[in-house]
């Protein structure tokens, strides 16, 4: 009976610890990582890269032994909680192909030897908690400020920003100064703060960029199913990078956003395009829905699109990188 259900659910074989049929929250994380290194202590290195502002730790987790690195990120909004549940999905079941030296669907896992992927599963804990009604810990003050950021609706399902009311995306230098200022104050979405950079949140992700040097980035969203890769990218790398970014789209079957010369920036691509020169993919999970998490019935499909995306990314950071040296 279980080898027919394996057989009718083959997603099923590899769902051992992290559970994607359940809201999942900043607490499940930390117990999956934690029970995750002990399953697999040859290949994942775990460590904080820094604090949200409610003091939560902000995981970091490399699979491999590489130098070089891919990093992926989830989570920069407190309703995208979806992309969390994906990347800790593809740490387990990359962390398991590396732990056994196998494959995966026709990818060896020894190509994490010469580059790791760098995973932070959520650069929002505070946010994500605060969107999923969970004010453990919160003094009545806190709990105040937060209901009147969220226009004092009792539910807190749209809630996108960090626990102080910055929108994360919108707190990077690139294009920074061109963003719309229609929302001048702490709120639960939108509000770009005082100055770039100016969350502790952003700070931890901008150091550990800086720290690793990544061949690639990638940013995860909700939702839209779509694909930006360009934001005044050198005009010598966007057959480079737009060659990367279809292939993503051929593997997803997600839209392939045309270049926009009007983008005005604020987000980590963005910054990260423009800083280091090198490809970037900030990838929409999910059919649209606005204001709010993705439904979970939708996990399965998009794993099945995205699940072979970080490897084939590998092959191709790794032809350019071999190129350049």
């Amino acid at each position: 009976m279980v080898f027919i259900l394996l057989l009718l659910h083959p997603f099923m074989a590899h769902a051992q610890v992290v559970n994607t049929s359940q809201t999942y929250s900043y607490g499940d994380m930390t117990k999956d990582i934690k029970e995750l290194m002990k399953k697999y202590p040859d290949a994942l290195q775990v460590e904080t890269i820094g604090k949200s502002h409610f003091g939560k730790d902000l995981w970091g987790v490399r699979i491999g032994k590489g130098e070089k690195t891919l990093l992926l990120i989830g989570a920069h909004h407190g309703r995208e909680w979806f992309t969390t549940l994906m990347l800790m999905k593809i740490l387990e079941v990359y962390g398991e192909a590396y732990q056994q030296r196998g494959s995966f669907e026709g990818y060896d896992s020894r190509e994490l030897d010469v580059i790791s992927i760098y995973i932070v599963p959520m650069l929002n804990p505070d946010g994500v908690s605060i969107q999923q009604g969970d004010f453990s810990g919160f003094d009545w003050k806190r709990k105040w400020n937060i209901y009147k950021l969220n226009g004092f609706l009792p539910k807190f399902t749209r809630w996108k920003a960090n626990g102080i009311g910055v929108d994360l995306n919108r707190q990077y230098p690139a294009g920074w100064e061109g963003l719309d200022r229609d929302v001048t104050h702490p709120y639960y979405q939108f509000y770009r703060g005082k100055t770039p950079i100016f969350t502790k949140e952003t700070r931890a992700i901008v150091d550990l960029t800086n720290k690793i040097d990544p061949l690639m980035a990638v940013a995860y969203h909700t939702s839209g199913q779509e694909i930006y890769w360009y934001y005044h990218n050198q005009p010598e790398n966007i057959v480079r990078d737009y060659t990367i970014a279809k292939r993503t789209a051929e593997l997803t079957g997600y839209k392939l956003d045309l270049p926009d010369e009007g983008a005005v920036g604020g987000g980590y691509t963005d910054w990260f395009i423009t800083t280091f020169h090198r490809p970037a993919l900030t990838l929409e999970l999910c059919e649209l829905i606005e204001n709010r998490h993705p439904p979970l019935f939708q996990f399965e499909e998009e794993w099945h699109r995205n699940k072979l995306v970080p490897f084939m990314l590998l092959n191709e950071i790794g032809r350019i990188s071999n190129d350049e040296s």
